[in-house]
């Protein structure tokens, strides 16, 4: 058990945690040090995995949710008792939202005095707290136990649809002694922690069915479909049909965004006349409006593909259910579809091209604009030119008109490269999902960050900043929160700081900041960042005035019939 041995022939928790996740490939963790768990991450970092120490445990379980997300495998945060694990519990029922694999270990204050809430120090029944919140929660009260726990959390995390799993070790377990031997036989080593689960025949047979009988034909592909890996099955099938596909925010990248078949560009138009929808890894949710009118049709029939049956029929009625995971439905589809079984609709496409057509030219005029200050629509233009021969850098972006904007604006060529507030729209994943992004790929990453977004995690620059983390750092700074305020009145509920000088952050940290006012200065500082691969963070000064309230989410913010008195 190399350094596992305390003397002679026994070993405790703390040595069993580190053997159990290094026998199930766990190479990185992210977390906060503290009591009990401290010198736990100081012996797996001793063991040879990564600890990536954070300053918020909501920061450490972002950066390990979207590490789950990139790789399949479950990312592991580690946090302190009570406060600390509730500081991360936020990520971890974002991640259960979101369907990404994470594993929140936390330690915990002695059973004994919890039960009988005697007033134990960071006295909390964790287990109750995280249940409601997560896919699975589980407490190991024996150190033989340690094996069994870790590998039902991997399992929990990364099966069927993916979700937050919790684990709670006490301090107790984790400081308690056993033999070497039994210890030895604890452990488990998880054999196919996610299996394929392929579609019925008869479930595939029906879908392609449905879909020849379309006339305007539409695959909406979902956030599930770029996590699944199926990058081939799902370009083959959309390109021998010839059907136009509309990806979600962070499905973009599936099939390039300047992909002649895509109909991003007329989004609304091809979900309210498609008369058959596929849904690939997507729900019927807010984001999509719930399938409901205006946006949709109500004789629309729909094929929707997801590994939970339970998600059938959840806001429409679905023609053609296929229970399954993505990369096996796909497979299947591409086997069992005959040649011009689905007919390309010329006409359904020539009217495509049209509507992308006008609306791209609308967007050319907002882009080729250059109001000074910059707006959302010119700065994100200069961010766009200086990614534009770097397909591979990674795109976190959070905010509200800055997410909104940029999802329309930064165009991704490859899958799995644009990472966002996704399907609870939370702000505050910027820096996590940075660290993690770029720890998982080695990769350059911007993140893109409204400056009330960036509040929420920015201490995180330092974190980094200290492990030296190739991340450029773009803040929208429009002085608030949708907008800034006018000069010379009192902050309002949604006003900042007027000319704050993000840049000195990272400076501070003996990094490189840039101040910008303009759209070439943008692209320059950019683009220099980029090419340092070192940490940087840029001061991009937007308009005050610009950006709406809510972003494009404004019906969802209900108004006082009474205006405020002043």
């Amino acid at each position: 058990m190399s350094e596992a041995e305390i003397s002679g022939d026994m070993t405790d928790g703390f040595h069993l945690v580190v053997e159990a996740l290094k026998l199930n490939g766990i190479d990185t963790i992210y977390g906060v040090a503290g009591i009990p768990i401290t010198d736990l991450l100081r012996l797996a970092q001793n063991e040879g995995i990564r600890y990536l120490g954070f300053r918020h445990e909501q920061s450490a379980g972002n950066a390990a949710a979207i590490a789950g997300y990139l790789t399949q495998k479950p990312g592991i945060c580690m946090t302190v008792s009570a406060p600390g694990f509730l500081n991360g519990l936020v990520a971890l029922a974002n991640a259960t939202t979101n369907c990404f694999p994470m594993i929140m270990i936390s330690g915990s204050s002695d059973r004994a005095i919890v039960d009988l809430e005697q007033g134990d120090y960071e006295e909390m029944d964790q287990l109750a707290v995280a249940r409601p919140h997560c896919k699975a929660a589980y407490r190991v009260n024996r150190p033989q136990d340690i094996g069994v726990g870790i590998a039902r959390a991997i399992r929990a995390a990364a099966s069927g649809r993916p979700g937050g799993v919790y684990l709670d070790l006490t301090a107790e377990v984790l400081g308690s002694v056993l033999d070497m031997e039994t210890a030895k036989k604890s452990l488990v080593k998880v054999v196919d922690p996610a299996p394929a689960s392929p579609p019925a025949p008869e479930a595939v047979a029906r879908a392609l069915d449905l879909l020849a009988s379309a006339q305007r034909p539409l695959a909406i592909l979902g956030k599930g479909a770029a996590y699944a890996q199926a990058d081939r099955e799902i370009r083959a099938f959309i390109e021998n049909t010839g059907m136009p596909f509309l990806p979600m925010s962070m499905a973009k990248g599936l099939l390039p965004d300047d992909h002649p078949q895509s109909a991003a560009a007329a989004r609304s138009f091809a979900i309210g006349q498609a008369d058959v929808v596929i849904l690939a890894g997507a729900r019927l949710n807010w984001l999509l409006s719930h399938g409901r009118a205006p946006l949709w049709n109500a004789n629309t029939k729909f094929v929707q593909i997801d590994i939970s049956p339970t998600e059938f029929d959840s806001n429409r009625a679905i023609a053609a259910p296929v229970a399954g995971d993505i990369k096996s439905v796909f497979a299947a589809f591409n086997a069992a579809l005959k040649p011009g079984q689905i007919k390309r609709q010329a006409a359904w496409m020539d009217e495509m091209g049209k509507r992308k057509q006008q609306n791209v030219e609308r967007m050319a005029a907002r882009l080729n604009a250059d109001p000074s200050p910059m707006n959302f629509s010119s700065a994100l233009r200069a961010v766009r030119n200086a990614l534009a021969t770097q397909p591979d850098v990674y795109i976190v972006n959070e905010g509200a008109n800055t997410l909104d904007f940029g999802r329309n604006i930064i165009d991704m060529s490859l899958p799995r490269h644009r990472l966002d507030s996704g399907t609870w729209g939370v702000m505050g994943i910027g820096m996590g999902y940075a660290v993690g992004a770029a720890a998982v790929t080695g990769k350059p990453v911007v993140a893109i960050e409204g400056d009330s977004a960036f509040g929420f995690s920015g201490m995180e620059i330092e974190t980094i900043c200290r492990y030296g983390l190739p991340v450029t750092t773009v803040v929208f700074n429009n002085n608030g929160v949708y907008r800034g305020d006018a000069e010379g009145i009192a902050y309002t509920p949604t006003g900042l700081l007027r000319d704050a000088r993000y840049e000195k952050i990272i400076e501070a940290f003996g990094e490189r900041g840039y101040h910008c006012t303009d759209t070439p200065g943008l692209t320059r500082a950019l683009t220099e960042a980029l090419a340092s691969g070192r940490p940087a963070l840029i001061n991009a000064v937007i308009d005050p005035t610009a950006g709406t309230e809510s972003g494009h989410i404004q019906s969802l913010n209900p108004k006082s019939a009474v205006a405020p008195k002043r």
